[in-house]
C-alpha cells in the first residue's frame, strides 16, 4: 500500500507546474475546483464541522475505510497514481520524437518512439477508461459499468469535474486538435490488441481495465469512449473552447513558449500530474463523505 491517505493529503503540493496547470483551467468550469489540502483542513470544508472530537471521528472513520482492501479506495488510488507516472514516459517518448523532427542530428529518435498522434490518441483513451473504472471502484459497482459512469458525469463536481476538464483539454484539445474524440476513436478502431500491449500508459494499469484479455480489453476502452464521445463534445462546444483558448489561459500561470507549442502536450505528461493530484482529493472527499453518513 502507499502512504495512509491522510499523509497524502496533507502533502498535497499548493504550488507547481500541476495546481498552476490546473488554475489556468478556471475559466473553463469558473469555480468549481479549490485546491483544498490538508486532511483536517478537507474534512471541515467537505463537512462544515469544526468541532475537533468531531473532526477525528469523521477522520478516523475515513482513514478506517480506505484501508479496508474489500473497498475499492485504494484500487482507485493506484490508478490515478498509475496513469500520471505511465503518461509521463508517453510525454518522454513524445518529446524524443518532436526533437528528432525538429533537430535532424536527432533523427534516429523518430524511429525509437511512437508517433505522437497514435500514442497520444491511445493515452487519451485509457485516461477516460481509468476514470470510469475508478469511479466504478469507489462506489463499490461493477467495473464495467459505462452506464452508470455516463448517468454520473452529468453530477461531476469540484476536483472530479476539473480532472475530466484537464483530460479533455491537455490530452485532448492541446496535443490532437478540436477533433480530439472522433481521432481517439478512430485510432482504436483501426487498432490491434498488439499495439495496444506495447502502449505504456496501458500497460501500467492494464491489470484493473475490464475485457479479459488485451482483444477484450480494447473493446471495452473502444466502447467507453463511444459512450463518452457525446459528453466530452458537449463540454467542448457549450464552453466555445478551443486549442488557443486553453493555450492562452495556460501561459498566464505556467511560462510556456508559443513558438513551441508542439512539445506542450509533452511538456504537460511529463510535468501535470492532474490525475493523482485531484485524484487524491476526490477521494478523500467521498471517504470524509460516507465517514459522516456512517458516524
Amino acid at each position: 500500500m502507499s502512504k495512509p491517505i491522510y499523509e497524502l493529503v496533507d502533502e498535497l503540493p499548493n504550488g507547481g507546474v500541476t495546481v498552476m496547470a490546473l488554475r489556468s483551467l478556471d475559466f473553463v468550469i469558473p469555480g468549481e475546483w479549490q485546491n483544498l489540502i490538508g486532511f483536517n483542513n478537507t474534512i471541515t470544508a467537505v463537512t462544515g464541522e469544526s468541532d475537533p472530537a468531531m473532526v477525528q471521528a469523521i477522520g478516523e472513520r475515513a482513514v478506517a475505510l480506505f484501508n479496508d482492501k474489500s473497498q475499492g479506495y485504494q484500487n482507485a488510488l493506484w490508478l490515478y497514481q498509475t496513469v500520471d507516472s505511465a503518461s509521463g514516459a508517453l510525454g518522454a517518448a513524445a518529446m524524443a520524437n518532436k526533437v528528432g523532427q525538429d533537430i535532424s542530428f536527432l533523427g534516429f529518435l523518430q524511429n525509437l518512439t511512437p508517433k505522437p498522434e497514435k500514442a497520444q490518441s491511445i493515452d487519451l483513451s485509457v485516461k477516460l477508461v481509468v476514470e470510469l473504472v475508478a469511479f466504478c471502484q469507489i462506489n463499490g459497482i461493477p467495473g464495467d459499468s459505462i452506464g452508470d459512469f455516463l448517468a454520473a458525469l452529468g453530477d461531476y463536481g469540484g476536483e472530479s469535474l476539473m480532472r475530466m476538464a484537464a483530460l479533455v483539454c491537455f490530452d485532448g484539445l492541446v496535443p490532437l486538435g478540436p477533433d480530439f474524440a472522433l481521432k481517439g476513436l478512430s485510432t482504436l478502431n483501426n487498432m490491434q490488441p498488439k499495439e495496444l500491449e506495447e502502449n505504456n500508459t496501458f500497460k501500467g494499469v492494464r491489470s484493473l481495465i475490464p475485457g479479459g484479455d488485451s482483444a477484450g480489453q480494447l473493446s471495452f476502452i473502444t466502447s467507453s469512449v463511444d459512450s463518452v464521445k457525446g459528453w466530452m463534445t458537449d463540454f467542448v462546444d457549450s464552453r466555445g473552447l478551443t486549442p488557443e483558448s486553453v493555450v492562452d489561459n495556460l501561459t498566464k500561470f505556467v511560462e510556456v513558449s508559443k513558438d513551441k507549442l508542439d512539445y506542450l502536450g509533452a511538456f504537460l505528461d511529463m510535468t501535470a500530474h492532474y490525475y493523482s493530484h485531484t485524484g487524491v482529493q476526490t477521494l478523500a472527499r467521498r471517504l470524509i463523505e460516507r465517514a459522516v453518513a456512517e458516524l
